[in-house]
């Protein structure tokens, strides 16, 4: 393992996109901590998995300082972990929005925060975050006022630090979701979810992959909110 192979942090990573990331970013020579709930311990020497609760600092605290101690470098940041609950707004209860404000909104922060600081002093470095089309185009059918909320904020971050950092080679980008075929969402609903996009089906996790490898490797990108949503944040 060369000391000048690049890492990668991924949050969110046992399952669904998160898994699949680990995946294509080793198949692109990356070495890469994973940290998740659930996430297992793996044999592969270039990967160091971090089970823990992101909203927990101690968590993102883990995964940025054992990811240097082992590899040397944190070269990019996916922020994939996050909590999706579809309620009517009055239905929400406190424990959602203590949920939904942990994972999304404190999880981002602090491992982002941390993985920052180790970018700057590299002067390089790419942070992502995954959010969602519902920010931008709100759809009757699904109840989501806590998912642009805290999605919402994650997007005005992402143009924010974009311009804070650019002038240190860390470029900040953001992936804004329509529905993806993921373990969370039953083969029997995808007709239904299909539908709620222009294009006229749901997405697949190769699109979100895709578009972040893009993003990987497009230098001048920086501040960008690309929408991989079947046409969905454009309209009906």
């Amino acid at each position: 393992m060369g000391a000048d192979q690049k890492v990668a942090v991924i949050t969110g990573a046992s399952r669904g996109i998160g898994a699949a990331l680990v995946k294509a970013y080793l198949d692109r020579n990356y070495r890469v901590v994973a940290t998740a709930r659930s996430v297992k311990p793996t044999s592969n020497a270039d990967i160091l998995a971090v089970p823990g609760d992101i909203a927990d600092r101690k968590t993102a605290q883990r995964a940025i300082s054992e990811g240097l101690g082992r590899f040397g470098r944190i070269d990019t940041l996916v922020n994939n972990a996050g909590i999706f609950i579809a309620k009517p707004f009055t239905q929400y209860t406190e424990a959602d929005f203590a949920s939904i404000l942990n994972v999304n909104i404190a999880g981002f922060f602090h491992i982002t925060q941390l993985a920052v600081a180790e970018m700057e002093k590299q002067g390089s470095g790419h942070v992502v975050q995954i959010t969602t089309s519902l920010v931008d185009h709100a759809i009757a059918g699904v109840p989501s006022v806590l998912a642009s909320l805290t999605k919402g904020s994650l997007n005005a971050a992402t143009k924010s630090l974009a311009i804070e950092y650019a002038k240190h080679s860390i470029r900040v980008n953001a992936v804004a979701l329509g529905i993806i075929k993921t373990p969370m969402h039953p083969v029997e609903t995808h007709a239904q979810l299909g539908v709620l996009h222009p294009v006229g089906h749901m997405g697949e996790i190769s699109d979100v992959v895709d578009a972040i490898l893009y993003l990987e490797t497009a230098g001048f990108v920086t501040g960008e909110i690309l929408h991989v949503d079947g046409g969905q944040s454009a309209g009906h």
